[in-house]
């Protein structure tokens, strides 16, 4: 036979074995009241005889309303967020705020292609808020759902969802600036290296409707923003521009879909290649080597993100969107959210960082 379940020892017990009452010992536990050392003492004494670890959380969360809890929605699997240093630096930025309100951060996979799998879990689960942090797709089912339990919502952009307060990206400007860097140094023909379009995307070549069904804002934006310096009639001529897609926006599959750009004839071959994260880019410097070509001799490289990448010996050039510091505005704007308040839209200010992998066009 199991034993009876020993009830759970209460705070009053405790006050009553050190002979004090329940709020001087709920101060003795909380160390916000100005309460003598002695007493503390003597109150956490009786709790360690009686086995009593403190106030119970969720008795904590009823009187207060809240559940000290905030869902982090990922697209896709864990492990490719875990793989991506900006992702780690707008997490880490974010976790620093949540410890400060306090808050614990639950993180909560998508499943790419089957988004409804994630309100199952989001259902059966107390939430004081739920932020979408991580590029994810323009419509998300999660979203009806979560407005009407009356949780708020924070976004990177996505969802697109007036519901939903946004800390947003110029994704297209700061897309325009790379490629005006690339004009500056003579470069005309220049391919794009994108991430995924779809959830469902394969890697290889891409084409223009391809763009025309893309899922995901920050990928399409990215590439109008390729377009309208390198696209037909905005200086770069007649010709379609060359464009790639990846399943995963990662090393190894941005190196496949480089090495389809480049593994042609010299006269077809880019001089230039904008791939729209530094992971990409890092695929693309990958291919390159393996193909002879010398960056930024033969080609010039430019990434998206301005993470860290101590394995490479060069500096990246690229667009440097300040992870650490997106994620603690996110925190800070989720902080007004918990206490009632809609903080107003922002865009997350980006800076143009050039590094040594772009260069002077290469002669014909």
């Amino acid at each position: 036979m199991s034993r009876p379940r020993q009830p759970r020892p209460t705070l009053r017990a405790v006050a009553q074995a050190a002979g004090v009452s329940t709020s001087t010992a709920s101060l003795a536990f909380s160390g916000k009241g100005p309460v003598a050392a002695e007493t503390v003492a003597r109150v956490r004494a009786a709790a360690e005889q009686l086995g009593y670890a403190g106030p119970d959380p969720l008795a904590s969360s009823l009187r207060h309303g809240r559940s000290g809890v905030v869902g982090v929605v990922v697209e896709g699997r864990l492990l490719h967020a875990f793989r991506d240093p900006f992702a780690v630096s707008v997490l880490d930025g974010l976790s620093q705020v949540l410890d400060e309100i306090p808050a614990g951060m639950l993180l909560i996979a998508q499943p790419a292609g089957a988004p409804e799998r994630a309100i199952t879990q989001l259902s059966a689960t107390a939430l004081d808020a739920v932020v979408f942090s991580l590029c994810g797709p323009d419509t998300n089912p999660a979203v009806d759902h979560l407005a009407a339990r009356g949780i708020p919502m924070l976004g990177d952009g996505a969802p697109a969802d007036p519901r939903i307060a946004h800390l947003a990206l110029d994704n297209r400007g700061a897309t325009v600036r790379l490629g005006r860097h690339l004009t500056g140094l003579g470069h005309r023909r220049v391919a794009h290296l994108m991430m995924p379009l779809r959830h469902d995307s394969p890697t290889g070549l891409a084409t223009l409707d391809d763009l025309a069904g893309a899922e995901f804002s920050d990928t399409r934006d990215r590439a109008q923003g390729f377009l309208d310096v390198f696209g037909p009639g905005a200086g770069g001529g007649d010709e379609p521009p060359q464009l790639a897609q990846t399943s995963i926006p990662d090393v190894e599959q941005g190196a496949m879909a480089a090495r389809l750009l480049l593994d042609v004839p010299v006269a077809q071959r880019p001089t230039a290649i904008v791939a729209q994260s530094d992971l990409l880019a890092m695929g693309v410097i990958r291919a390159a080597d393996d193909l002879g070509l010398s960056v930024p001799d033969d080609l010039s490289v430019t990434g998206f993100d301005g993470v860290e990448l101590p394995w490479f010996s060069g500096t990246l050039t690229t667009i440097d969107q300040h992870g650490l510091a997106k994620g603690r505005l996110m925190g800070e704007m989720l902080r007004q959210l918990l206490d009632g308040e809609r903080p107003d839209d922002a865009v997350q200010p980006t800076d143009l960082r050039i590094g040594t992998t772009t260069a002077t066009a290469p002669t014909p």
